[in-house]
């Protein structure tokens, strides 16, 4: 009888569809095992150990966000897009963004990378904000962030339901606030 074999990309697929439905919570070796009908041993074979399985997981999903999801065009501004990317992101793929975002699972650091070095190039292939400080662009990052970010936990929780073009508002006058600022400390990292 022939075996079934278990590459890296099926067991990443599950991992997916694990944290996807479940979140990290229930992250593990067993609980994937489960999912694919196996024995925790092609895990494994595939992994090192539960991290590596987290972190190659984590780069993918990063993977996906940054070919697929932000560089959607909603406005023609890559800022504004960015945000409402990451707003639908959080709607449509709601236990997903809490795993990512949200939850603490020790990934934070890595979320706050991912999202900083995309939006820097982001930032310097946009002419109309490429020649901006490096200060600049840290403030106008972390500002975005939080706004999209508040946006996006509210309306997962119910608590708003702003229309798109509301939303594009706030992230327009966000942008403008920062950009406005001569001193943009309160934004950047300590």
């Amino acid at each position: 009888m022939r075996r079934k074999v278990y590459t890296r990309e099926h067991i990443l697929k599950a991992a997916y569809e694990l944290i996807n439905k479940e979140g990290f919570g229930n992250f593990t070796a067993r609980n994937i095992a489960k999912h694919m009908g196996i024995s925790t041993q092609p895990i494994y074979l595939e992994f090192n150990n539960m991290q590596d399985l987290k972190n190659t997981l984590v780069e993918a999903v990063f993977k996906d966000l940054s070919e697929n999801v932000f560089p959607v065009v909603r406005t023609g501004d890559k800022l504004v897009d960015l945000g409402l990317n990451y707003i639908h992101f959080a709607q449509e793929k709601h236990n997903l963004y809490i795993a990512l975002f949200i939850d603490d699972y020790g990934g934070g650091e890595m979320m706050h990378e991912f999202s900083s070095n995309y939006f820097k190039s982001l930032i310097l292939s946009e002419p109309k904000y490429n020649d901006l400080a490096e200060d600049t662009i840290e403030a106008l990052h972390n500002g975005v962030w939080i706004v999209v970010t508040g946006i996006a936990s509210l309306m997962s929780a119910g608590i708003i339901a702003p229309s798109e073009d509301q939303i594009i508002k706030v992230i327009n006058e966000t942008i403008q606030g920062v950009l406005a600022k001569t001193d943009t400390y309160i934004f950047n990292q300590a």
